[in-house]
């Protein structure tokens, strides 16, 4: 408040200096903070330069190439924990972020012709570059009423349900099925549980490993258990830089061995849940690059990576006949460990 206070009532050139961007509402992690500071003085310097003084332009490019070369060494050497940060940023780019930034004409779906629509996990129909095909995936919310609104990416039965009435459909119209992984898992309700949550998942698995239609799988920030396996069967298996797979939570794997959450970046580094891992092991096919600093700081160079890694990876399946298609995923996933 006393922020907005100080911009309403002081004159600009009363107030040269741009307000740091932590508080301005972004957010930094503890290892993004010696990036910020110097983008910060960075944007004071911008401020400042009129044009005329030649020392303020040189000054304005050696931090330019300081903090390129500073974050070229921080994610350069990240740990497996401040990647799994990185995948639950709350200003990275969600799957409607995506679907904005990939997709035409989306068109979306509701319900599981059972109980009720689930707003956790968003179906539709959409155009890629001229090809037609079904979305899935789990979505955020931003702020409180949204989070609330999206159960903080968490599914319920019917979700999965009406995820698998949409694949039913892609499946009927031969259209490709692109899938988007961001959650921390299924929700773990009563009501869940009650509904056959277990079930559910257990029921996509197995549909999913015999469609009649390709499916490629993106996991684009935190893929987190069953509720991640769930819309997880592909025959490409994508995956962001920053991203991470588990079958359970770091926190969780903590909670389990040790009996203490505080040791979920141990819990992290022994699990081996990122990119990297997961393509060295076989879980994944494809790493997708993220724009310097991490998907969060350009969503649009995020969403063009994804695009061209989508492109790549459809037509090779929209060519393959559906019995080769099928007898290679089956292959894929029983090669795995």
């Amino acid at each position: 408040k006393r922020l907005s206070f100080i911009q309403e009532r002081v004159k600009p050139n009363e107030f040269p200096f741009t307000i740091p961007a932590f508080q301005r509402g972004k957010l930094e992690l503890d290892f993004e903070r010696p990036i910020v500071d110097l983008e910060n003085r960075l944007e004071q310097l911008k401020r400042l330069d009129d044009g005329t003084d030649k020392g303020v332009r040189e000054e304005i490019g050696k931090l330019e190439r300081k903090i390129g070369k500073i974050r070229k060494d921080v994610f350069s050497n990240l740990t497996r924990w401040q990647i799994t940060q990185l995948a639950r940023h709350p200003n990275r780019p969600y799957l409607l972020d995506y679907v904005n930034l990939c997709f035409r004409n989306f068109i979306e779906l509701h319900g599981d012709r059972a109980f009720r629509d689930d707003p956790p996990l968003v179906c539709g129909f959409a155009e890629l570059e001229g090809q037609r095909v079904v979305l899935i995936g789990q979505q955020k919310g931003r702020n409180t009423n949204e989070k609330i609104q999206r159960n903080f990416g968490m599914a319920n039965p019917e979700g999965y349900r009406k995820a698998l009435r949409v694949m039913k459909m892609a499946e009927k119209f031969r259209l490709p099925v692109v899938t988007f992984i961001d959650t921390p898992g299924a929700f773990p309700g009563i009501g869940a549980e009650e509904r056959g949550q277990s079930e559910a998942i257990a029921r996509n698995l197995l549909e999913m490993s015999h469609l009649k239609t390709p499916i490629v799988v993106a996991v684009i920030g935190e893929g987190g258990s069953g509720g991640a396996l769930a819309i997880g069967v592909g025959d490409e298996i994508l995956m962001m830089e920053y991203s991470v797979y588990s079958v359970i939570s770091p926190e969780g794997c903590a909670s389990i061995l040790w009996r203490d959450t505080a040791k979920a970046e141990v819990a992290a580094e022994m699990m081996k849940i990122t990119a990297p891992d997961l393509k060295k092991f076989g879980v994944i096919d494809r790493i997708i690059p993220e724009p310097s600093g991490g998907a969060h700081r350009d969503h649009k160079a995020a969403g063009e990576a994804l695009k061209a890694a989508l492109l790549e990876a459809l037509p090779p399946l929209l060519s393959m006949p559906i019995p080769e298609l099928l007898e290679r995923r089956y292959r894929k996933f029983r090669e795995m460990g």
